[in-house]
This record gives structure tokens, sequence and C-alpha cells, in this order.
């Protein structure tokens, strides 16, 4: 199973990259090299939207996009979950989705590497992504790194098991996407990666399979060789239905802003479909991956994402949640769920589920003027008149206004929310955004001004645990859990702790670290700035260190010592 990363990267040359860059971007004849169409276009350019057969239904691929059997726009946002490995975790449909994912990918195995999932378990996964109002995106694991894994399957096996699997997937064409094999080759001659990928194709046409077939790309699925960019369109053209969406995983290879805008970028520019199937944020031995670009290109271009991966990692880096357990969700998680272009931020459920109106593109009227109470040093309450619209308003955005600039710091299916993780004394500036199921965005509402009292951040009970994650010649991975053992939430929290080995933070996620000498004092970011009664938050951190790592061996919070272990 996975841990950080599969396999290494093993990145070419800056130089090599950059020439293929040059290269590559053309992705066929004709297609320009032109700024990407805007979001909302009508196609993107050079975009292929060519008749559906008659037999396919449900979600399929319109003018480079996904879109639903109505004809909606489709972008997904969601998660990963390792069925294969973890077929008890059943409730985890259930916590992913009340979590705000709308689609969420699920690890299969045709038992050339791990345990067959029959028929019967996978009728049942589609059940469940269905009663719990989700896309289910279906792949099998066994053929990752194909080439270089020698336990890997190949792509006509993996086709074969989604040929037996036809009774079991007709008919679900609104529900489930068929990821045929996950990351299917690995660095050694992923050249051969295009003729395996069309016959695959080919063979599930010809058993009458008319889903939406997502192909992952060579290199472990991150593409570093440019394999699935130069190819896509001659794989995508040999689909006879047109309904090819592919998927690209991002990781270290993809640790700049340049990289990633670059890769999606060329991909919308040439009307070709593309989902970041995977993809991770903490850093790892070969790079530090740019999740927040990953996020915000995403948003852009709509372009849907899944994150890697819900619980049970081998090494649990990239776990969103701790021990499958939604209420203690890590760092990462609290990133991808409650972030910046997050899943809470961005997720809109699919129309087919009885959410939103083919061609709805008129704006719930702007919300009332926000009104404060409960005002205290760390947090307010606003409340609003409600806004309304033609199909519904669905939910609120609350944005802290900063002269010229917005940030979302709530969200609320009702007309009132609490903002927290407040300064004390200090003033803030709220206005409240309505949207509905369709995704469209109403005009922002009036301003409301509130100044936070003086109190201060009161000390509260709390516990620290501290662990090294994974240690180098040199550096190491830390991990802090912070969990709040009192009655009330934690807000605008400062931790301080001293490293007793000389140990230096580099790179932190979750929060901010500012270090003096051994001296170490952490502030939250925006997605863990509360923590809630008998709740907990997880930050992650890279460092460096000489030949002793010892833990701190005391924390404080607001003045106050933490219990530790």
């Amino acid at each position: 199973m996975r841990t950080v990363r599969t396999a290494p990267p093993r990145r070419s040359p800056r130089a090599l990259l950059a020439a293929l860059v040059g290269l590559l971007v053309l992705l066929a004849p004709g297609v320009p090299a032109a700024a990407h169409a805007a979001p909302d276009a009508a196609a993107p350019p050079g975009a292929v939207d060519r008749p559906r057969a008659a037999t396919a239904a449900g979600l399929h691929i319109e003018g480079g996009r996904l879109v639903e059997g109505n004809g909606n726009d489709f972008v997904m946002r969601g998660v990963n979950h390792a069925h294969t490995w973890y077929p008890g975790q059943t409730r985890s449909f259930a916590d992913i989705k009340a979590l705000g994912a709308n689609t969420v990918r699920v690890v299969l195995s045709n038992g050339h590497r791990w345990t067959r999932n029959g028929p019967a378990d996978v009728a049942a996964v589609i059940d469940r992504c269905k009663t719990n109002r989700m896309i289910c995106v279906l792949e099998v694991h066994d053929t990752t790194g194909y080439g270089e894994e020698p336990a890997a399957a190949t792509l006509d096996q993996a086709a074969d098991y989604w040929v037996g699997l036809k009774d079991v997937l007709a008919g679900q064409e609104d529900y489930v996407i068929v990821n045929i094999g996950n990351e299917p080759w690995g660095n050694t001659d992923p050249a051969g990666w295009t003729a395996p990928t069309i016959a695959a194709v080919k063979k599930l046409r010809a058993a009458g399979l008319v889903h939406t077939l997502m192909i992952d790309a060579p290199n472990w699925g991150q593409d570093w060789q440019g394999v699935m960019r130069a190819n896509a369109r001659s794989v995508y053209e040999a689909d006879p239905t047109g309904n090819l969406l592919f998927s690209i995983h991002m990781y270290s290879v993809f640790d700049t802003a340049a990289e990633i805008t670059d890769y999606l970028e060329a991909f919308v520019d040439a009307g070709l479909p593309l989902v970041i199937g995977e993809f991770g944020g903490p850093p790892d031995q070969w790079g530090d991956p740019d999740e927040d670009t990953m996020l915000a290109a995403a948003e852009r271009l709509r372009l849907g994402y899944l994150a890697w991966s819900w619980s049970g990692n081998t090494d649990p880096v990239l776990d969103l949640a701790t021990a499958f357990d939604p209420g203690r969700l890590s760092g990462w998680g609290q990133r991808i769920f409650h972030g910046v272009h997050g899943i809470a931020d961005t997720s809109r459920e699919a129309t087919v589920f009885g959410g939103g109106t083919p061609g709805d593109t008129r704006p719930p009227t702007a919300p009332g003027t926000p009104v404060a109470s409960a005002v205290t040093a760390t947090s307010v309450t606003l409340t609003w008149p409600a806004a309304t619209d033609d199909t519904g308003v669905t939910g609120y955005e609350v944005v802290r206004v900063t002269g010229g600039t917005e940030s979302r710091v709530a969200s609320s299916t009702t007309p009132s929310a609490t903002v927290t993780g407040l300064a004390p004394g200090t003033a803030y500036t709220f206005a409240v955004y309505a949207r509905d199921a369709a995704g469209n965005r109403s005009a922002r509402s009036a301003t409301a001004t509130v100044t936070t009292g003086d109190g201060g951040t009161p000390a509260a009970a709390c516990s620290v645990a501290y662990r090294v994650v994974n240690e180098w010649p040199g550096g190491f991975q830390g991990e802090i859990t912070l969990r709040n053992t009192g009655t009330t939430a934690l807000g605008g929290w400062t931790l301080r702790f001293a490293f007793p080995d000389g140990q230096t933070i580099g790179h932190m996620w979750g929060g901010t670290a500012v270090q003096e000498g051994a001296a170490v004092s952490v502030t939250p970011a925006s997605y863990t700035s509360t923590v809630p009664a008998g709740g907990a938050v997880t930050l992650g951190f890279t460092g460096a260190r000489g030949s002793a790592n010892t833990a701190p061996a005391a924390f404080t919070l607001g003045g106050a010592a933490c219990a530790t272990g």
C-alpha cells in the first residue's frame, strides 16, 4: 500500500524538463499556444466535441470538460479511499461526504497483487457512494508502476477485470467513472504506456462499457517525462465515444507554481479533459509539493482534484484523517477540507442527486447586511437576512474585507455563522456571499465592522503529542498534535517549546513557526486556528538536526503548561 510515494520520481534535470515543456506544449497539430479559455467559456481552444454514442448516458465529456447527463458542468472535489486494504472501513464514505466531498476515488484490486474485489463488493461500494450522494471513481491499483514494479499487473489485465464487472457497472453511468489502472507505468521506458492504454480503451468499448474512462499517466502517475502530455491527443482520438478523462498525479515532481500551471494549462488550452487524480502536500525526501498552487489553479481552471488519501497509509504523513476518525483531521486534512480553495470552499454536489437545475446561471440575490452578536476577544457570531434564489440557496460564505482584498473566514448553510481565531482588541470588517446548487455566487452583501474584546487569549487545558515521523542524515520530519482537553474552544493560540539538541525547523504546514535559538513559537494557519473542546489539530514540519534528535520536554499554550505524551 502507499506511503509518501510508491517510487522516487527521478526527475530529469531542469534544463531537460524545460526543453520538454517547449517541445510538448502543442499536443496536436493546429492547437494554438494561446492563453487558456476562461473557466466559463463554452469550450476551450482545440476542444474536440464529438457526438456521443447513442448508448452513452450519464457523466461524459463535452467541449473538453466533464459534464453530467443533463449537461451541467461537474468539477470533482474529493479524496482517495483505500477500500481494498481496509474493506471494513465502510463508515468512511459517510465521513468523507460529511466533510463536503462530492467525489470519492476508491482503491480496488483485480486480484493480481492484492485480494480481488469481487462483483458483490464493487456493487456495495457503488451503493455507498450513491447513498452518500458522491460520484464514484473506481480504480484498479495493481497496475501501479508496471515495467519497474515486478509485481504490477498490465493494463490489459485491468481491462479484463472491468469487462468481468460489466453487469455491475451497467446502468451506473450517471454515478461511476472507471479509472482503468492506477499509475500504470513506472519510469522505465514510459513511452511504452501509449499503445497499451489505447488497447485497453478499445477493449472496454468493444465490450460495451460506455462509462467515462479515467486515464492515469506514466512515471508513477506524475508524467515528468511528458509522455501523456505528448500523446494524450492520440489516445483521446482512439476512443469512439470521446469519453476519456486524463489524470495527473502531483507529488514532489510538482514543487513549483510554474510546473503546475504549465501542465494544467497545456491540457485546458488543447481542449483535453484533465483531473488531478491524486496529489499530496507534505514534503518527502524528493521534494516539497506546492499544494497551494495545485488547489488555486484547479479552482481557477475549474478542474477536478482528489487528494491522497483518507487514512491508512503505511507512513501516515499523507493521512487526511488520523485512524479513520473524521474528528481527528491531520494538518494535511485540515488544509484539504477547510483551507482556501479546499473542499468545503469549492465542492458542489452532482445534480443527479437532486441539486441544481440544468443550465442554471442566475445567481442568488445578495444577502442582507450582517449583524454582530456574542462578541468575545477571539470570536464573533454574524447573522444576516437570507438571500433568495429561483432554485434555492444552498450556502453562504463569510469573508473578511481588508481594503480591496477579501479572505474567506467561515461558511454556513444557514444565515448565521461564528467566526473564530480573531485577535483581541482588533477591528474586523465582514461581508457575506450566497451560492445556489449550481454554484452561482451572489453579489456581496453590505459590510459590517466589529471590534473584538480585549480580554486576550485565556489559558486552557491542553496536551501535546510530539513525534518524529521520519529522519535521515542531517534532517527529519516531525509532527505535533495539539489537543484541547478543556470544555471551551481554543482560538488564536500560540504554542511554545524549545529544542534540546539544536534542531531547527525549515518548513511547517498547519502553522507558522518562528525560531530564535532553541526557542520555537508556533501560530496557527487559518484552518487550524480553532481547536474545539475535546478536539485536536495536527501540524507537520521538516527540519535539520545533528547526531541527536531528542524531543522537546515541555510545551506551553497561552502561558500555561500542556500535558505531554
